[in-house]
C-alpha cells in the first residue's frame, strides 16, 4: 500500500474523460454536483456529450434510460444518497426492468462523507441496489481499481451501480494488477483469519493485516470489488482454509457485503461470519477518520477482533 492517496470520485472523473476519447457512445449526466462528483472533467472535454439535469435526480435517471434506448451508454452521477435513495423508483422501473445500459456512478457513499452528516451518509445503497434484478454492483477501493471499474461498467451489458467515496484513500494496486469482474482479490495467504473488505475500508483491513503479522497472527485480506455477482468460490475457499471470517464495510450491516457473504455461507458452507459495519443506525457529523474510529470500522477495531 502506497503513501499516496486519491479519492475514488476523483479517479472516476479522470477515467470518464479517458473513456470519452475511446468510446464515442458514452453520454454523461449529472444533477448539479459535477464539481463534487468530478464529472466536470468529462464536461470540460466533451461538452456536447454532457448534460447537467439540475437538482432533479429522478429525472436524470429517466433521461439516462431514454438515452440508453437510442444505443448510448449513459453514465449518471450524483451523491449516493440521491442516486440510490431519491431515484430508486426510476432505477427499478425505468432502468432495471427493461435492462438498459445505464451506469449509475454514485459518489460520497458511506459514513466517510464526514461533516455532511446523517442525511448525506448513504449506508443502505448496496442493499438497495443488489436486490434489484439485472443490476450489477461494483465497489472499488483505490485509484487503479476505480479506473478498471469504470471501464468494466461500460463493457458489462445492462445496469451497473458503482459505489465511490469522498475520502481520499491509499493507492493499493499498481498498473500491473489484473482485475476480473465477479472475482475477489486475495491479499496475503494467512490461515488465522479472513477479512472480507470493500470500498474505502479495504485500506483499514490491510493496515490491520500488517499490524497483526507483527503479533504472529497471519490473516488474509479479500478485496470484494464486485458485490453482485458475488464470488462464491472465493468465499467457500476462505471458509475452508481459515479459522475465522470477518467482513467489514462502510455500510449498514443489514443487506450489504456481510449479508451477501452470509447468504453464500448459509447455503453452501454454514460457518460463522462476524460482520463489521454500521449497526442499524444513522451516522453523525464528523471527520471521516474520526467516524471510522467511532463506528469501529478502522484497523484498530479489526485488530481487537483477533487479540
Amino acid at each position: 500500500m502506497k503513501e499516496e492517496k486519491k479519492a475514488t470520485r476523483q479517479s472516476y472523473g479522470e477515467a470518464l474523460a479517458i473513456l470519452g476519447e475511446k468510446y464515442k457512445d458514452i453520454i454523461v449526466l449529472d444533477a448539479d454536483l459535477s464539481g463534487a462528483t468530478k464529472t466536470s472533467i468529462f464536461a470540460q472535454k466533451f461538452p456536447e456529450r454532457f448534460f447537467d439535469m439540475g437538482i432533479a435526480e429522478a429525472n436524470m435517471i429517466g433521461t439516462a434510460a431514454g438515452l440508453a434506448t437510442t444505443g448510448k451508454i449513459a453514465y449518471a452521477s450524483t451523491f449516493a444518497v440521491f442516486a440510490a435513495g431519491r431515484s430508486y423508483d426510476q432505477i427499478r422501473t425505468s432502468v432495471c426492468y427493461p435492462n438498459l445500459n445505464v451506469k449509475i456512478c454514485a459518489t460520497h457513499a458511506g459514513i466517510t462523507v464526514g461533516e455532511d452528516g446523517a442525511t448525506h451518509q448513504m449506508l443502505e445503497d448496496i442493499s438497495m441496489m443488489r436486490c434489484l434484478p439485472n443490476m450489477k454492483v461494483l465497489s472499488p477501493s483505490d485509484d487503479i481499481e476505480t479506473r478498471w471499474a469504470i471501464e468494466e461498467a461500460y463493457r458489462e451489458p445492462g445496469p451497473v451501480y458503482v459505489r465511490l467515496s469522498r475520502m481520499a484513500t491509499h493507492i493499493i494496486y499498481d498498473e500491473t494488477q489484473k482485475f476480473e469482474f465477479g472475482k475477489m482479490i486475495q491479499i496475503g495467504d494467512g490461515t488465522d483469519g479472513t477479512i472480507f473488505a470493500t470500498g474505502d475500508v479495504l485500506q483499514e483491513a490491510i493496515k490491520a493485516q500488517e499490524d497483526l503479522k507483527k503479533k504472529n497472527i497471519n490473516v488474509r485480506v479479500i478485496d470484494v470489488h464486485t458485490i453482485k455477482p458475488i464470488d462464491e468460490e472465493m468465499i467457500i475457499k476462505c471458509a475452508k482454509e481459515t479459522k475465522r471470517l470477518i467482513s467489514i464495510e462502510d455500510h449498514s450491516v443489514i443487506g450489504g457485503l456481510g449479508s451477501a457473504i452470509s447468504e453464500v455461507l448459509t447455503s453452501k458452507m454454514p460457518v460463522k461470519l462476524e460482520r463489521m459495519g454500521i449497526n442499524d443506525e444513522f451516522g453523525k457529523s464528523g471527520k471521516a477518520e474520526e467516524l471510522l474510529h467511532y463506528y469501529n470500522l478502522d484497523a484498530e477495531a479489526i485488530i481487537k477482533k483477533f487479540i
